[in-house]
């Protein structure tokens, strides 16, 4: 019941600003209303006329009076209520159709542009392929839900009521006998439909977990192949995919016997109309004629009572699949946003001290990562980060850029919290050179100027001269104008690193993060990287991540961390000659290199 309230709130937040297609809609339903409980009334007019005229007829004292213009205008306004049906509902269907693209296209702007606000933290959480299925599969849940459902489920709530309306003003004992059935079949659909929702929301989550691990599986293809493991991929793909298949064939299941169960509660009901109706018409006082229209009359209600019943099981798999969609993708928009201050400062540079003073942080409460970590830098000054894996050195440059916010202490630009500043301003103020340079698609230019769009062509090539790539791209035969994508081998891992440095030297940031530039490269490349990165740290203060201790000997202060804690600071020369945990550390490199 939560998820049919929250998705009604969804849809409410997204559909409201369309209130006049809606109006309009639901007026032309209510006529097409009117005319379809209606007309059984004059179908058994026309009964009871053609009734009378075949009395008169047969009879030769009253045979001149006979006449089948009342029966033949009864018959045409019966068939003009029916084209009102048909041409009403044509009008509406147009309506709703143009409010359902516009809205679903409204859903999927809302959510990529939430997404470019929200934290970094769940972006870690969720698995890629989960996110893209919320944008493809429960999106398009919710538009075929709506394209297809939306008229249906209006229509069948206005019959509904406009047929209760009408049989009880044409008869209310009759009205009662239709109705009889109905506990029952409420019954039967609310177990069904319980069933049905708890497979169908197992189905999408099993499917986002699916999409997971096929992205993941796609994306290391190539680690795979090396090292023979595709009939382990496999194995492990058919285990996700058994999942689904199980989750799709149960809630089909119940979403497929839903609409049989409510066909047959129809006959059934249409049985007890008859059975009474005809008892009624013999032991009632009403003519003969009148009593057969009424059986005719409420025949035809009979079916038509189940008709939107039937409607909605029918559609209670698409209504259901987008309901589940519309849950998944509410808890997107419904995930905070960074916490930006309203009346935050704008940082302009680091003037005289960066410091991160006595900092504490978890990414998972109770499980803490660092524990008091306390540096001092000044102005200008590089700082590298070196210790075993999972010792605290990205934490460290999360916090930097605000990815996360720590759990106490503070880290300052001159005396001023991080978190006083304004997001934007802050990050335009912090450069980051990833271990894994990300490309996208367009052209080598547009690529080295992702970072500031407005950078004129002389800026471009200046960066790219800085970064040491110049000369490679000017070899290509379209030069800056080279279309790449992430997915194209143009660039080798060492020139796309050389591009990303390339890009975060155009936006000229105070403070400079390196993780891990030169992990992934051969060491010629890895000399044309340091010369970049040279340039690139050049009167800037910085932080470097680098398990290749020669890459930062020069360093002007080099933090040794372990198990989250600082436990050794000082330069190269200073740490050698305490010859502890760094010493150690870096002659055990010395004699592999």
């Amino acid at each position: 019941m939560s998820d049919l309230r929250n998705a009604g709130k969804y849809y409410w937040h997204y559909l409201k600003k369309y209130w006049r297609g809606f109006i309009l809609s639901a007026l032309l339903i209510a006529f097409s209303t009117w005319c379809i409980v209606v007309a059984p009334t004059y179908l058994g007019r026309a009964v009871e006329e053609l009734t009378t005229y075949l009395a008169q007829w047969t009879n030769t004292a009253t045979r001149s009076q006979a006449s089948l213009g009342a029966f033949n205008h009864t018959l045409v306004i019966y068939i003009l209520l029916y084209i009102g049906d048909a041409s009403t509902i044509f009008i509406a269907s147009l309506i709703l159709a143009r409010v359902t693209a516009y809205s679903t296209g409204t859903m999927r702007v809302g959510l990529f542009r939430k997404m470019q606000r929200m934290k970094v933290q769940y972006f870690d959480t969720h698995s890629d392929g989960d996110i893209l299925a919320r944008f493809t599969s429960d999106l398009d849940n919710i538009f075929n839900a709506m394209n297809q459902a939306l008229l249906e489920i209006l229509l069948a709530v206005a019959q509904f009521v406009g047929l209760l309306i009408v049989m009880f003003n044409q008869n209310a004992t009759m009205a009662w006998v239709t109705m009889a059935s109905t506990p029952v079949a409420l019954i039967i659909a609310g177990f069904v439909m319980h069933k049905a929702g708890a497979a169908v929301n197992q189905q999408q989550d099993d499917i986002g977990r699916l999409n997971g691990y096929i992205n993941e599986q796609i994306t290391g293809q190539k680690v795979l192949i090396t090292n023979g493991l595709q009939q382990d991929s496999l194995r492990g793909f058919t285990g996700y995919n058994a999942k689904v298949r199980k989750s799709a064939l149960t809630g089909q299941i119940w979403s497929g016997i839903l609409n049989p169960l409510m066909q047959g509660m129809s006959l059934l009901n249409t049985a007890i109309v008859i059975f009474f109706g005809s008892w009624f018409a013999l032991n009632g006082s009403m003519s003969k004629g009148a009593a057969l229209a009424l059986v005719v009359v409420f025949v035809n209600y009979a079916q038509q009572y189940y008709q939107p019943i039937m409607s909605l099981t029918s559609l209670y798999s698409m209504i259901q699949l987008a309901i589940t969609g519309a849950r998944r993708v509410d808890e997107v928009r419904n995930q905070p946003d960074e916490v930006n201050p309203t009346d935050g400062g704008l940082p302009d540079g680091i003037h005289d001290e960066l410091k991160i003073d006595d900092v504490r942080f978890s990414y998972v409460p109770g499980k803490e990562i660092l524990h008091g970590v306390t540096i001092d830098v000044h102005r200008g000054e590089m700082v590298a980060l070196v210790g075993p894996t999972g010792s605290g050195k990205t934490t460290v440059m999360n916090l930097l850029n605000r990815f996360y916010d720590v759990d106490s202490g503070q880290i300052t630009f001159d005396g001023t919290d991080i978190r006083t500043f304004d997001l934007t301003a802050l990050r335009q103020n912090v450069g980051i050179v990833l271990q894994e340079p990300q490309l996208f698609t367009g052209t080598i230019a547009d690529n080295i100027r992702y970072g500031d769009p407005s950078a004129s062509m002389e800026r471009v090539i200046d960066a790219a001269k800085q970064a040491n790539i110049h000369d490679f791209i000017e070899s290509l035969p379209d030069k800056y104008d080279t279309v790449v994508s992430d997915e194209q081998s143009v660039f080798s891992a060492g020139q796309k690193q050389l591009m990303s440095i390339a890009r975060t030297i155009l936006t000229n940031p105070r403070l400079l993060i390196l993780d891990e530039a030169t992990s992934n490269v051969d060491t010629v490349t890895e000399a044309k990287i340091q010369a970049a990165m040279d340039n690139v740290i050049q009167g800037r203060t910085s932080f470097v991540i680098a398990h290749r201790l020669k890459t930062i000997l020069n360093a002007d202060k080099i933090v040794v961390l372990k198990d989250g804690a600082i436990i050794e600071q000082g330069n190269h020369d200073a740490l050698l000659q305490e010859n502890g945990f760094y010493a150690e550390l870096y002659r055990n490199q010395m004699v592999f290199e």
